[in-house]
């Protein structure tokens, strides 16, 4: 078991490869759907101006993404009346819904972990190699076990996209996952995909 402390570097993700066991310790953002449409739409392809808070909040998460890690989750957080945000879960969203954007965003932002569940394509799997980052698989139905390494509710960000699609600042501790894909080209989903096919044909052939 590998112990990781967000931010990351190039030498440490080089260093990871396909199967590896890790716990990750450090601050991350959560983004889902609308963060990273509204990440490339606005900063990166550009078809979108932006509006309201949105140029204070990519100077605010820049320096945070650089080196770090974004995990696709749609949290239940406790506190929304007060401000003294609590995760009460944390489990990982299907990450398949980010491959359209994933790789142009981990380049923009140099980021360099992702987490969620279910894998990513070739496009994303690109981005690894070349950023270089690597994808890190969370276990799906666990999202009480996961809030509990989350020991830091630091900020939010795009509030107004809703609870699970904001942009959460955590801090975590020995968050628990695997890398399933990873920078030298490796993907345990497209191994499993390609498997999975054969025997379907030779059970039906």
């Amino acid at each position: 078991m590998r112990k990781l402390t967000i931010p990351l570097d190039a030498e440490v993700i080089r260093s990871l490869h396909m199967g590896d066991p890790v716990l990750l310790t450090g601050v991350m953002l959560t983004g889902r759907d609308s963060v990273h449409k509204w990440m490339v739409d606005t900063f990166i392809s550009c078809t979108r101006e932006p509006q309201g808070d949105d140029l204070q909040v990519y100077e605010a998460i820049k320096p945070l993404l650089n080196g770090g890690v974004i995990y696709h989750c749609g949290p239940v957080v406790a506190g929304l009346d007060t401000g003294e945000y609590r995760f009460v879960a944390a489990g990982p969203t299907t990450s398949t819904r980010e491959e359209p954007y994933q790789g142009d965003v981990m380049r923009h932002f140099n980021i360099q972990g992702v987490i969620g569940k279910g894998g990513m394509g070739a496009k994303t799997l690109a981005a690894c190699q070349e950023v270089p980052g690597v994808y890190f698989h969370a276990v799906g139905g666990a999202a009480t076990l996961i809030a509990e390494t989350v020991k830091q509710v630091s900020g939010v960000y795009k509030l107004d996209f809703g609870v699970p699609e904001a942009m959460w600042v955590i801090s975590v501790v020995d968050f628990p996952a695997v890398v399933t894909m990873d920078s030298h080209g490796n993907s345990l989903h497209a191994e499993i995909d390609a498997r999975s096919k054969e025997v379907l044909s030779e059970l039906i052939g």
